[in-house]
């Protein structure tokens, strides 16, 4: 066993009210359960005193209920242990983010009213994690280059610290790619409890990235996740140098979804003043930049998820933009989009000259 944090690891966390999240419904299938690492997850949960299920086959069920939303509700509070299925070995290439995408699981368990996984994901949001994860790590080898850095995205449609008390995903994830010569990892987080990972060998090959967002559209818009506060304060302990008890990592800021809100430069500001006085010393530090957009399928799912949500999505506010596919998003229109640019570059370089703006999208 290469990581052996526990359960007892995370009970600081729950003492300072760190977000961790704890279903309702936990059940495997079958062939999970055969896994050595569903097994590990197994165990894992036990002190946890959950209700565990073992399904009679490889169908979960039971995720629906009279309407949308309780529906919604319900699968939100399910974790289903899983095999991931053939489909998760053929990866794919994820720009502007990484080379290619891979997945220790399905479904999040935050509330974020703005999900870009809405419309993404078939079927009731529940939380699918893979017990077939070491073979889901070896396969990474295939896409590997000789002589060249591959990128591997991990959290495409997970936020894999919301898990990480719970499965320990995590951390077999990290070590595995702190023993890779020609591979890098990267995943992003809305969550905190980051204290347990701090020591695993990482090698400088995985970047945590943090998602920030200005407070007021965190607070309304990003339920069931730590704090800014708390996220600003992970990613400092995430930087600090082993030495100084830090973890090393190289680390990185996803803003995103940047909305237009009332004085948005202002709450913007705020926010890169508060991480630039939390990141008080020189670290690896990366800086992606989304902008809100949606399609009329997110909208028609979160529009059902979240009826009385005050998220902004009016087409008549914004410009379509299409893809080689034929499908159609709704961003900011161009005007705007090159001030909220302008604005973001001088405010990230007055604030953090050494650091390296990613991407603007």
């Amino acid at each position: 066993m290469l990581h052996t944090y526990s359960v007892e690891d995370f009970k600081d966390n729950i003492a300072t009210r760190q977000k961790l999240w704890m279903p309702k419904r936990v059940v495997f299938t079958p062939e999970a359960l055969e896994e050595p690492f569903g097994q590990r997850i197994f165990e894992r949960l036990k002190p946890y005193n959950l209700n565990i299920e073992i399904l009679k086959n490889k169908r979960v069920t039971g995720l629906r209920g009279a309407t949308e939303k309780e529906t919604y509700k319900i699968a939100k509070n399910t974790l289903a242990i899983v095999n991931a299925p053939p489909s998760a070995f053929r990866l794919t290439p994820i720009p502007p983010s990484a080379d290619f995408q891979f997945h220790l699981a399905e479904g999040c368990p935050a509330h974020c009213q703005y999900c870009y996984l809405a419309g993404s994901l078939q079927g009731p949001p529940a939380i699918r994690v893979f017990a077939n994860l070491p073979l889901i790590l070896q396969n990474t080898l295939n896409y590997q280059q000789v002589g060249k850095i591959t990128s591997f995205e991990a959290s495409c449609y997970t936020d894999p610290l919301s898990l990480e008390h719970l499965t320990g995903s995590l951390a077999e994830t990290i070590g595995f790619f702190g023993r890779q010569q020609n591979a890098h990892l990267r995943f992003v987080t809305k969550f905190d409890a980051v204290e347990p990972l701090l020591n695993i060998e990482h090698n400088g090959r995985t970047r945590w990235r943090i998602s920030l967002n200005a407070t007021t559209v965190s607070g309304r818009l990003e339920g069931g996740t730590a704090s800014v506060a708390a996220r600003i304060q992970a990613l400092r302990k995430l930087a600090l140098p082993k030495k100084a008890g830090g973890g090393g990592y190289p680390i990185g800021v996803v803003l995103a979804p940047i909305i237009a809100i009332d004085n948005w430069q202002h709450q913007y500001s705020q926010l890169l003043n508060q991480l630039q006085q939390a990141l008080n010393f020189l670290t690896d530090l990366t800086f992606e930049l989304i902008t809100h957009r949606f399609t009329p399928g997110s909208k028609e799912v979160l529009n059902g998820w979240y009826p009385n949500s005050s998220l902004e999505m009016d087409e008549t506010q914004r410009a379509m933009k299409r893809n080689k596919f034929g499908g159609s998003k709704y961003v900011y229109p161009a005007p705007q989009m090159n001030e909220m640019k302008q604005f973001f570059y001088s405010e990230i370089a007055r604030n953090f000259p050494n650091a390296k703006i990613l991407y603007w999208t």
